[in-house]
């Protein structure tokens, strides 16, 4: 019985101290009751003052109701917590029982971080959170915040902003629906559609989801991110963006398109170097390029860009397959000047134009830059056309020479000289019948063809020929194939997407190594040995946050 009595005087004085906690203390210089006009209050008029658990409140007037435990101050409201956050306004009611407040009439609100205004302002001090559903306007030293509706955590310092968010600095303005900002870091993370420009160039950035950090230009994106810059849009599933570097890195299924020159690339892993207007790109990278309406799609291991749009040169290196509609090729890699036009293919390369195969120790493909249309060809050492009969799998028309220069029409070889210890063999059939009939090997220092639609039409010895003509039955094994000959239909890509497949490199044949350019010289004036690393980006929390 004396330990019940023990505990009833115990739980009695709590829930007396926890009532004296809640009382509110009031000052006034005159106090008033008008039980007709304020029904249960008490009128205080005068330099009043509040105070309770830790918040002073002062105003002009105020209505106290003693058994509400509930506070109405009007006119000049100063609420104080702390020594930190001050906030004024027109009118303010204060429930002591649950610790809320609410002001309203040209609210505002500082701490030593930042200010808010607004017209209605709601403060829970249970949860030290500060909440507006009517639009706020938020200043710190770095950016203005505005919103229709938003949330301000006091320990966090942070904003969670909806509806109708904007956030402005000298350089920068932010457009989004939802995010999160922390006034002391300058951090904010994005939840849904939001905009961010240049005030100062008019680069943009566009996500559904992301991190940017407002004092340092650092972004990271990773939902529907896109980056709008002078010259390139660069879209990914992830974007790093670092302004004052000048530098993104993006993150599968990334396309960089160049608005200049028509002209967009592809890949799962691109560095874009700003300041030196050049592109990286690895991870199943291709390039992609517009010719007299057609697109010709370039892959390689890596992809390089670099140069103003007038000056730009595209470098693609190691496993290249060339794809377009009338024209594949393949080779190691590629060096294009998009200035002149030239489009230099080194190591083993070969194209396919209509049924001709071409080969040599370098192809230099050359566009008129005005049409965007294939102009020539120029072949170099070795030189090599191969076309297969069009009734037997087994034999081939042939043309090699030392060098070889051709010409385009309407995007089909059209015209080929042959230069230089030229030689050829070409299967004759009977234009009715088809019937092969003849064989005929020629040797001239060199030879002109044209072609109509990948067949030769006129053969034109330019000097003196040497040749003899054979009937099949007697054709010696040695003619029918020019030494050095090679028949590569294996490794031809017959649609875009087998620029993608990898050869066995036991099929491939070797040639002596073209010399070409390291990649990290020309990013870089000093020479980089390192093997090149990607970058890791930040991982920030991006998880929708709950209110």
């Amino acid at each position: 019985m004396k330990r019940i009595l023990f505990l009833l005087l115990v739980i009695s004085s709590a829930i007396s101290f926890s009532q004296e906690n809640r009382k509110i203390e009031y000052y006034a210089e005159q106090q008033e009751a008008d039980e007709e006009k304020y029904p249960g209050a008490t009128l205080l008029i005068g330099n009043v003052k509040m105070i309770h658990d830790g918040i002073i409140l002062t105003s002009q007037q105020a209505l106290y109701y003693k058994d509400k435990n509930f506070f109405k101050a009007i006119g000049n409201v100063l609420i104080k917590q702390g020594d930190t956050i001050t906030q004024t306004s027109s009118y303010a009611d204060y429930d002591a029982n649950s610790k809320q407040a609410v002001s309203w009439g040209n609210v505002v609100l500082k701490d030593p971080t930042m200010t808010l205004t607004t017209d209605t302002l709601h403060f829970d001090r249970l949860n030290q959170k500060l909440y507006y559903k009517s639009y706020a306007t938020i200043k710190d030293e770095t950016n203005t915040l505005k919103s229709k509706n938003g949330n301000f955590y006091l320990e966090d310092k942070k904003f969670t902003a909806t509806t109708r968010v904007t956030v402005v600095n000298p350089e920068h303005h932010l457009e989004s629906d939802h995010l999160d900002y922390y006034t002391n870091s300058g951090l904010t993370y994005l939840y849904g559609p939001t905009t961010i420009t240049n005030t100062k160039n008019d680069n943009r950035i566009y996500c559904e989801k992301g991190f940017y950090n407002t004092k340092t230009d650092v972004s990271h994106f990773v939902k529907n991110a896109k980056l709008y810059l002078k010259e390139r849009t660069i879209e990914g599933d992830s974007l790093y963006y670092d302004k004052r570097k000048g530098f993104a890195s993006a993150t599968n299924n990334i396309q960089v398109i160049d608005t200049v020159q028509n002209f967009i690339t592809k890949g799962n892993y691109a560095e874009i170097f700003e300041l030196k207007d050049s592109l990286y790109i690895i991870k199943k990278a291709v390039a992609i390029s517009i010719i007299d309406k057609d697109s010709m799609f370039i892959h390689g291991d890596t992809l390089l860009v670099t140069g103003k749009p007038d000056k730009r040169v595209v470098r693609t290196y190691h496993n290249v397959k060339i794809f377009k509609s009338d024209l594949q090729g393949k080779c190691d890699s590629i060096h294009t000047n998009q200035e002149t036009g030239l489009t230099k293919m080194f190591k083993n390369p070969v194209i396919w134009s209509d049924q001709n195969q071409i080969t040599g120790d370098t192809i230099h493909l050359i566009s008129n830059v005005e049409t965007e249309k294939l102009d020539s060809l120029k072949v170099l050492n070795n030189s090599f056309i191969v076309s297969k009969d069009s009734v037997s799998n087994k034999d081939f028309n042939q043309i090699k020479g030392r060098n070889m220069f051709g010409k385009f029409k309407e995007n089909k070889l059209h015209l080929l000289l042959v230069k230089g210890n030229a030689e050829s063999v070409y299967f004759n059939r009977n234009e009715e019948t088809n019937v092969l009939e003849t064989i005929t090997k020629e040797i001239s220092s060199n030879i002109e063809f044209t072609l109509d639609s990948g067949q030769i039409e006129t053969i034109k010895y330019l000097k003196k020929s040497d040749g003899n003509t054979y009937p099949p039955s007697k054709l010696p094994d040695d003619v029918r194939e020019l030494k050095g000959f090679i028949w590569r239909e294996d490794e031809q890509p017959k649609k875009m997407e087998d620029i993608f497949i990898k050869d066995n490199k036991d099929t491939i044949p070797t040639k002596t190594e073209d010399k070409v350019e390291n990649i990290s010289d020309l990013l870089s004036p000093k020479k980089n040995t390192k093997k090149k690393e990607e970058i890791k980006l930040p991982k920030p929390d991006i998880s929708p946050k709950k209110q």
